[in-house]
């Protein structure tokens, strides 16, 4: 059946094929992401939501038992099959867009979907986005390998993955669009902008088709804001940005300590966070009744967007939710960071609203308006995407009037982002994995490229020869290359071209080798492409100054790609 398909699908007009393409790995990243959706809620409607209708020892035992179980077994499914599905999935999904041509293992894909169902839905205090982006972006890059895409054509059916899937998770198709463009990709490239736009609809179309056309959060009609709301805000702007901010800075100085040093082993880091989720939200279901602090809080975020809530519980809010996120995130959870910090940002507003009421004249229009303004600061502050930030809320509560004051908020919290923070949330974990942002994200211009260091580009780990027996020649056959680098007794002899070691197989004689030429992981692109038009095999071998081990290599193939990646 599939050999049928791709030997149909290589049939079609190349135009074609990558639109039909498109479209079935946009229907099937949407499809997972609102299984994960469906999942997550499901999962938690039958544990915390249950509990919470019991008596409080009942709620307090279960709830324990609930969070404990779950965050032992994310953190088994972590420390056994893919300690990197830890966190929120949209720094890797970067990486791999930009350095492994937008290829996810199929295993990385599963464990991100389950761990990250079971902590959500187990009260985890993280978000869904990024598990969503990962998986739906992994789903269609493996699923175009199997309908016959080239690995070096894969890249843009992970940025159309991510798009379909943040568009059906969140039900934003323009927001999702913005989002990959602005923050994943940080381009406008004819080569992808196509395929993200195509699966960013399909999502919603699915989302559509499975769940209904119906905002995230459902609001009444927002009427026209009085003028005095915009006195207040710059002040919920700031306070949102400011929090974006401490929640960044905590939760990466957390997650450094803990990588760096901890004796807790791998498997139980989740549980601290989600103990210490725990003990935040059982007390503040004690005091206030609302379980806004575990999983993603959406209920009280919808309540208070619609009803509101009084100023001392929504700062009680804001406290407890930012301490259990940033021990969640800072301490190997598996979720992301939207949820949380659109809830900060909302709580923010409303706390806002509730203490300035008693001396202010304020609507519940302008309650909505001051909540929604946090929410865009927040977020807004924390990823550097304002236009995301700013579509991503209207997108989700489907009110024009809010636009004027959300459009204000995002002005406000970039500089206050610039101000307490390098980068943003997603390149700071980068930066803190030992990443160079360039190569993660090259620049866009030619000259600026060339004179990227070689390690930008370079196959890295490549397969190397250590003996010339049959078996290993053989063996090396069974790959794709079509150049073995050679290394005997402590030294590089020289590189094997796949006919000369064919013929020889068939010969029965030794193979020849071409000479090897050599550079090193510090030259640039730019060097290094005058030693490969020179090179007799059209390969350069890279070591590190003064060492004869192989470190990686980089052919013509490479080179023209990349080249043709930037210029395009």
């Amino acid at each position: 059946m599939i050999k049928a398909t791709i030997r149909l699908l290589k049939a079609l007009p190349s135009n074609t094929r990558a639109t039909l393409l498109t479209s079935v790995c946009g229907i099937a990243a949407g499809l997972v992401a609102v299984a994960f959706l469906l999942s997550t809620n499901w999962v938690y409607r039958v544990t915390l939501v249950a509990l919470s209708h019991q008596s409080r020892t009942t709620f307090l035992l279960g709830s324990l038992g609930v969070i404990t179980v779950s965050s032992w077994i994310v953190g088994f499914l972590l420390a056994r099959f893919q300690p990197k599905a830890a966190g929120s999935g949209i720094p890797e999904l970067k990486v791999a867009y930009w350095k492994d041509l937008g290829f996810l293992p199929f295993r990385s894909v599963w464990v991100k979907f389950v761990a990250g169902v079971l902590s959500l839905g187990g009260g985890a205090s993280l978000g869904r986005e990024g598990p969503t982006v990962f998986v739906s972006g992994g789903v269609a890059t493996n699923l175009a390998g199997r309908l016959g895409v080239a690995r070096q054509n894969q890249r843009p059916f992970a940025a159309a993955g991510a798009a379909a899937g943040l568009a059906a998770a969140f039900n934003t198709p323009m927001a999702a669009i913005t989002f990959v463009l602005e923050e994943l990709l940080g381009e406008l490239s004819n080569r992808v902008i196509g395929s993200v736009v195509l699966a960013s609809v399909i999502g919603a179309f699915v989302v559509y088709a499975t769940l209904g056309k119906q905002p995230a959060f459902d609001l009444p009609t927002v009427g026209s804001p009085s003028l005095v709301v915009y006195l207040f805000v710059p002040i919920v702007a700031i306070l949102g940005g400011a929090i974006g901010m401490l929640f960044q800075r905590a939760s990466i100085q957390l997650r450094g300590k803990i990588r760096a040093g901890s004796r807790i082993p791998p498997w139980l880091r989740p549980w601290v966070g989600g103990l210490t989720t725990w003990a935040l939200g059982s007390a503040v279901f004690l005091i206030t009744g609302r379980l806004g602090v575990f999983s993603l809080g959406y209920d009280d975020l919808s309540e208070g967007l619609r009803q509101g809530i009084d100023a001392p519980t929504a700062s009680l809010l804001v406290v407890c939710k930012l301490a259990a996120t940033v021990m969640c995130y800072g301490w190997a959870g598996c979720g992301g960071i939207f949820s949380p910090t659109l809830f900060l940002g909302a709580m923010t507003g409303i706390a806002v609203a509730g203490f300035a009421s008693p001396w202010v004249p304020l609507t519940h229009a302008d309650y909505v308006i001051l909540a929604t303004v946090g929410m865009s600061a927040c977020f807004g502050a924390v990823v550097r995407a304002p236009l995301t930030a700013l579509l991503i809320v209207f997108e989700m509560t489907h009110q024009f009037a809010l636009v004027p004051a959300l459009m204000l908020a995002g002005v406000i919290s970039q500089p206050i982002a610039r101000a307490f923070g390098k980068h943003n949330f997603y390149d700071a974990i980068l930066e803190q994995d030992g990443h160079e942002l360039m190569h993660v994200k090259p620049p866009r211009d030619l000259e600026s490229w060339r004179n990227l260091p070689v390690s930008t580009i370079a196959k890295l780990n490549p397969l190397i020869l250590h003996d010339l027996s049959e078996t290993s020649i053989r063996g090396a056959l069974l790959t794709p290359y079509g150049r073995f680098p050679v290394e005997l007794d402590g030294g590089i002899k020289g590189v094997l071209l796949r006919p000369e070691v064919e013929s020889a197989l068939k010969q029965g004689r030794t193979p020849q080798f071409e000479p090897a030429v050599m550079g090193s992981m510090d030259m640039s692109i730019r060097d290094i492409s005058h030693l490969i038009i020179n090179s007799p095999s059209g390969l350069v071998i890279l070591t590190e100054e003064g060492s004869t081990h192989i470190l990686g290599l980089v052919t013509l193939h490479d080179l023209l790609r990349a080249q043709v990646d930037v210029s395009e």
